[in-house]
C-alpha cells in the first residue's frame, strides 16, 4: 500500500469505529457458523508449557464454547494458539466468555511462570463461513493444524483436537474425500484481509 492508501484505510477504520490494529467484530443474532482463533502474544508457547496446562486449557475452552454454542464442529489447541469451528447465534457472549477465560489463564499462568505483567493473549478473531466449501476447508484446516505446525504426522495423534474424533465419526474414506474436494491450499494466509 502507498502512504496515501494506508492513510485512507486508517481514516475509514476510524470512521467505522473499527479497532485500530485488529479486525473488527461483527455481531449478529442470527445463527451462523464461524471459525474463531486466538493466539499467544508474539506466538510464545504459553498454553503448551506443560501437558497439564494445555489439557486444562482445552477443557476450560470447550466448557466456555459449549455454554453458548449450538454446534461445535472442530477444535484444536496448540502450544501457542487455538482454533474452534462453531455454530452459534451468541457470538458476543462467546467472545465475552473467551475474554474472561483469557484473563483468568493469563493471571494464573503468569503467577506460575513468575512473569507478572507479561502479555499472554493477542486478540480473538472470528470469520463467518460464507459457503459449504468455506466450511469444509475450515474443518480440514482446524483438524490439520497440528500436522501443519509439525507437532504430529496424523490428525488422530494430537491429543488436544477433534481430529481423531472426526475420523472415527465420518471414517477415513469420507475424510479423505472431503480433504480432496475441499483442500486447504493456502487457507489462513492473509486471514485478516476481508
Amino acid at each position: 500500500m502507498s502512504d496515501a492508501q494506508r492513510e485512507e484505510a486508517a481514516n475509514y477504520r476510524r470512521l467505522q469505529r473499527y479497532p485500530k490494529h485488529s479486525p473488527p467484530h461483527f455481531d449478529s443474532d442470527l445463527e451462523c457458523t464461524y471459525i474463531l482463533t486466538a493466539g499467544c502474544y508474539e506466538h510464545v508457547s504459553v498454553i503448551g508449557k506443560s501437558i497439564e496446562r494445555i489439557t486444562e486449557f482445552e477443557r476450560d475452552l470447550l466448557t466456555v464454547i459449549a455454554a453458548v454454542t449450538s454446534t461445535l464442529y472442530a477444535w484444536c489447541v496448540l502450544p501457542n494458539h487455538y482454533r474452534v469451528l462453531i455454530r452459534t447465534s451468541k457470538l458476543k457472549e462467546i467472545r465475552k466468555g473467551l475474554g474472561l477465560l483469557h484473563g483468568k489463564t493469563a493471571f494464573v499462568w503468569n503467577g506460575e511462570d513468575k512473569a507478572r505483567g507479561r502479555k499472554v493473549w493477542h486478540n480473538c478473531f472470528e470469520r463467518k463461513m460464507r459457503s459449504e466449501g468455506h466450511f469444509y476447508a475450515s474443518l480440514n484446516y482446524v483438524n490439520h493444524n497440528p500436522v501443519h505446525h509439525g507437532y504430529v504426522q496424523k490428525w488422530e495423534d494430537w491429543a488436544w483436537s477433534s481430529g481423531g474424533e472426526y475420523l472415527e465419526r465420518v471414517g477415513r474414506e469420507n475424510a479423505i474425500k472431503a480433504w480432496k474436494e475441499y483442500p486447504i491450499l493456502d487457507y489462513g494466509k492473509n486471514w485478516d484481509i476481508f
